[in-house]
């Protein structure tokens, strides 16, 4: 089954269970701040190996203590999908003090 692009509404509806999550153009984005590098790498790794599970990559920017997470489906079209959202529920369940910004 092809994975279809969700409408406005369902992605504002999504958006509202995963608070610090947005969408800019056509794309889920999140970005966190951790206590060091070191806890930021480690955090990349982490996502790293949920990607790999869900077979689904995001682009991953990794800064002095940042990590900013974009992603959206390319088999798509491009768009914003279940698939993104799924990778997003699971990296916040990862996030230091689940979601700290």
């Amino acid at each position: 089954m092809a994975t279809q692009p969700l409408s406005q509404k369902e992605i504002e509806d999504r958006l509202r269970e995963l608070p610090g999550w947005s969408v800019a153009e056509d794309r889920l984005t999140r970005a966190y701040r951790l206590g060091d590098h070191f806890a930021a790498t480690a955090f990349v790794v982490h996502v790293a190996q949920i990607q790999q599970e869900l077979d689904h990559h995001s682009d991953l920017t990794l800064g002095y203590n940042t990590v900013a997470l974009s992603v959206n489906t390319h088999s798509a079209g491009g768009t914003v999908t279940e698939k993104d959202f799924e990778l997003a529920e699971r990296v916040e369940g990862i996030a230091p003090g689940h979601g700290a910004n």
